[in-house]
C-alpha cells in the first residue's frame, strides 16, 4: 500500500469518526485527541486573524480588480461552479481574467527537478505552473489538480495559475498573462494577498457541519469569521423553511453582508469518453450505477435520483481520490452484476478517470451549473451589480 493510500485510508477513518459512526474505545479516546487538537488549531486561527488585523502581518495589493471566492468548511460546498461563472461573467465584460489556485492534491515537482532549480539557479524564483494561458490547456489533471484543471478545459479565454503563494502567481498573471482581474479560487483563509471583494459560501443542506473546527469537525476557522465577507451565498439552496433560520443566524454574525439564495442545477449528460451529450430526460428509468470521489457524495446520489434514474450500484471514495484502471475496472464488471445500462459521475471525477480500452458501458458525468433563486435576477446579472457598481 503507498503512502497517498495509507492517507487516505487514515482520512475515511477520521470522516466516518466525524459522521458520529463511533464504535470502540478506541474511537472515542481519537475522538478526544482531535477535539484537544481542535482547540488548539482554534487559537492559531484566530493569531493569525489577528495579527493580520493589527497589520503585524501584512495583506498584499496587486493594483487590480482581486475576487475572493472560499468557504468556511473544507469542501462540499459546490466552491467549483461558482468560480466558474464569476471568471465567464467577467471576462464576458472584456476583463483579463486569471484564476489563482493553490492546486489541492496536484501532482508535486521530482525531487531531483527541485535540486537541480536550487543548484543550477539558486537565485531564480521558480514561476508557479500555468495550467491555461486563456488560448490552450497546458496541463493535465495530475500536474494542475483536478479543479484547476476543469476550470482550464470549460474556460477556454480565461487564464489558469496554480501555485501556494497566490500573490506570486497573481504578480506572474499580470506580468506575463496580461491579466487585470484575479479570481481567488478557495481564497478566504488566504490572508495574504487583500482581495476588494470577499465572496463566502455556504452550504445550506450542512451549513457549518457538527460546529467543530478541524481536525474534529469540518471548520477552517470559527463561525464568527462570516463577518469578513462582502456577499455571502448559500448554495445548494431550496428554498425550504430552514433557510429563512440559517439567514437570520448568518445576520447576527455580519449584518452589512447580502445573502443570496443559489442552488445546484443539472444541464445535461457528457460522455467521458468521446464527448457526446444527452439530454437529462435520458435518465429517466435507466438503471444506474454511481461513482464519485467527492466531498458530498449523497447530494450526487440524490441528483441522480431526482432527475429519474434508478440507482442499481453505487461506490464512493474520499475526496479527490485518484483512479487506478483496475479500480474502474472492477467498478465496471459490479455494476454490469447488477445489470446496469449506464455508469454516471461527476465532472470533477471524471478528470481523474483514466483510459479504459473496453467500454462495457458508456460513462457519462453529470454537468452542474449554478441558478439563482431568489427575485428575478440572473446569476450573470448579480456578478455584473457585485462587481462593477
Amino acid at each position: 500500500m503507498t503512502l497517498r493510500e495509507l492517507g487516505e485510508k487514515a482520512e475515511e477513518y477520521v470522516v466516518q469518526l466525524l459522521s458520529g459512526r463511533c464504535r470502540s474505545r478506541r474511537d472515542h479516546a481519537v475522538l478526544a485527541v482531535l477535539f484537544g487538537a481542535s482547540r488548539i488549531y482554534r487559537s492559531l486561527v484566530q493569531l493569525r486573524l489577528t495579527l493580520y488585523g493589527e497589520r503585524i502581518l501584512r495583506h498584499r495589493m496587486l493594483g487590480c480588480l482581486v475576487v475572493s471566492i472560499g468557504n468556511l468548511t473544507v469542501g462540499g460546498t459546490g466552491k467549483t461552479p461558482v468560480v466558474e461563472v464569476f471568471s465567464r461573467t467577467l471576462a464576458s465584460k472584456n476583463r483579463r481574467v486569471a484564476i489563482l489556485s493553490r492546486g489541492y492534491r496536484s501532482k508535486g515537482i521530482p525531487f531531483w527537478q527541485k535540486l537541480k532549480n536550487m543548484l543550477m539557479h539558486p537565485d531564480k524564483e521558480v514561476p508557479p505552473r500555468v495550467v491555461s494561458d486563456g488560448k490552450r490547456l497546458l496541463m493535465n489533471s495530475a500536474m494542475a489538480g483536478d479543479e484547476p484543471y476543469m476550470l482550464a478545459n470549460n474556460l477556454r479565454d480565461v487564464c489558469v495559475v496554480v501555485d501556494k503563494d497566490r500573490v506570486k502567481a497573481g504578480r506572474y498573471a499580470i506580468r506575463h498573462l496580461g491579466a487585470d482581474t484575479l479570481v481567488l479560487d478557495d481564497g478566504f483563509q488566504y490572508l495574504h494577498l487583500k482581495p476588494r471583494l470577499n465572496i463566502l459560501l455556504v452550504d445550506s443542506t450542512a451549513p457549518f457541519h457538527n460546529h467543530h473546527l478541524l481536525p474534529r469537525g469540518l471548520l477552517r476557522e470559527p463561525i464568527k469569521n462570516v463577518r469578513r465577507a462582502d456577499y455571502i451565498f448559500l448554495t445548494k439552496s431550496s428554498g425550504k423553511p430552514h433557510i429563512r433560520h440559517l439567514k437570520s443566524f448568518l445576520r447576527r454574525h455580519n449584518p452589512s453582508a447580502e445573502i443570496i439564495e443559489c442552488t445546484h442545477k443539472p444541464q445535461y449528460l457528457e460522455e467521458v469518453y468521446s464527448g457526446s451529450r444527452q439530454d437529462l430526460e435520458f435518465l429517466v428509468g435507466k438503471r444506474v450505477a454511481a461513482i464519485c470521489a467527492i466531498a458530498c457524495p449523497r447530494s450526487f446520489d440524490d441528483f441522480l435520483t431526482e432527475l429519474g434514474a434508478n440507482l442499481v450500484h453505487t461506490e464512493h471514495f474520499i475526496d479527490h481520490h485518484r483512479y487506478r484502471q483496475q479500480e474502474i475496472i472492477d467498478f465496471v464488471n459490479a455494476s454490469l452484476n447488477k445489470d446496469a445500462e449506464i455508469i454516471i459521475t461527476t465532472e470533477k471525477d471524471a478528470v481523474r478517470f483514466p483510459t479504459v480500452l473496453r467500454r462495457d458501458l458508456p460513462v457519462y458525468f453529470l454537468r452542474v451549473e449554478i441558478d439563482i433563486l431568489s427575485g428575478q435576477e440572473t446569476f450573470n446579472d448579480c456578478i455584473t451589480r457585485i462587481c462593477f457598481l
